[in-house]
């Protein structure tokens, strides 16, 4: 369904993990309020096929990145230089799912998990600075489950605490140029890595624990990173918005 806005109407995005899931949905609804949108992921097949699916002609450029090496950070940033000149929005989303008990981390996994998901994103946000102009907002994606404890989850967490907490940094760090640094904390959401990864029986045990009594879409969540983006959310900076069906605030009629 087309959104009948145009809130980024001459804005330039920048979306990581965009090739698929929140990224891919997030890059569509900007694209669709008008803004200009650069995508960045790792696998060139599914940067292609984002694309395709996307079809937005030269409204979109998609850069092969991964956010772990800060050589093809610079890479990106001096591609969007050379294209644009400036950004106004990045979402800095890309990230990898983990879960192992805490004694089965090895320092290797350790090491893998934090480079995408705390390290990717500080030199996402601090290596497109420079290009982005004042009076221009940064999302992060972070987790619900930084709001509770979860088994098997004590790095990935971590890691999503990490960049909940850079967020409220950087909101009072660059204040003075008037940039909103906010992050969203996605609940439950089926994007395709969930539907592959998780069985029927956890994908049902996980709704009965959500108040809206349902699985968040992708779409649900690109709605809060374009609202958080926006001037709409002008007075907002330094905030987590959960994005989850009540899961963390609000106990579901059926477990009462």
């Amino acid at each position: 369904m087309p959104i009948a806005t145009a809130r980024f109407d001459g804005k330039i995005a920048l979306v990581t993990g965009g090739s698929s899931g929140i990224g891919l949905a997030t890059a569509r609804r900007l694209l669709d309020e008008g803004a200009q949108v650069v995508i960045a992921a790792r696998g060139k097949p599914g940067l292609d096929k984002a694309v395709e699916e996307l079809n937005a002609g030269d409204r979109l450029t998609a850069v092969a990145v991964d956010v772990a090496d800060s050589s093809d950070l610079d890479a990106l940033v001096d591609a969007i230089r050379t294209r644009y000149g400036r950004l106004d929005v990045v979402f800095a989303n890309a990230g990898i799912a983990a879960f192992l008990p805490n004694a089965d981390i090895t320092d290797a996994e350790f090491d893998r998990v934090v480079a995408t998901n705390f390290k990717g994103v500080f030199f996402t946000v601090q290596k497109t600075l420079p290009l982005l102009a004042d009076h221009g907002a940064i999302v992060v994606t972070s987790s619900w489950a930084v709001h509770r404890g979860v088994p098997a989850a004590s790095l990935y967490s971590a890691t999503k605490a990490a960049v909940l907490n850079l967020a409220q940094s950087l909101a009072a760090e660059l204040a003075p140029r008037r940039i909103r640094v906010n992050s969203i904390s996605p609940g439950y959401i089926e994007t395709p890595s969930y539907k592959a990864n998780v069985s029927d029986a956890a994908k049902a045990a996980a709704v009965a624990t959500v108040a809206a009594g349902r699985l968040g879409t992708s779409e649900d969540v690109a709605a809060a990173v374009a609202f958080l983006a926006s001037d709409d959310a002008a007075y907002i900076n330094g905030q987590d918005l959960l994005v989850d069906g009540g899961l963390i605030a609000a106990v579901p009629a059926t477990m009462v």
